[in-house]
């Protein structure tokens, strides 16, 4: 569940989708995670897909995005519109 701006810097509360920008991440958890969670081969060798919902308030949305890099997970970066506009 989406409580607060995934901004580590920022302290916004999510209160209306309206405010800021939502985030919808598509994950895999890998192949260990589905023979752990599952006896059967009806999956086969595919990979567990994930879906991980973030927000960003309104403030940071205008200048930052989210990212996510495989090993180090969903990061917050500079927009690269906001650096465009800026410039």
């Amino acid at each position: 569940m989406v409580s607060k701006c995934a901004n580590p810097d920022c302290t916004a509360s999510f209160r209306y989708f309206h405010l800021g920008k939502l985030f919808r991440i598509e994950t895999s958890a890998g192949l260990d995670r589905r023979r752990s969670m599952s006896d059967d081969d009806r999956g086969g060798n595919k990979p567990l897909r994930r879906l991980e919902f973030y927000w960003l308030c309104e403030d940071c949305a205008q200048k930052m995005t989210l990212v996510f890099e495989k090993d180090a997970g969903i990061t917050v970066r500079p927009s690269v519109y906001a650096q465009s506009a800026a410039a």
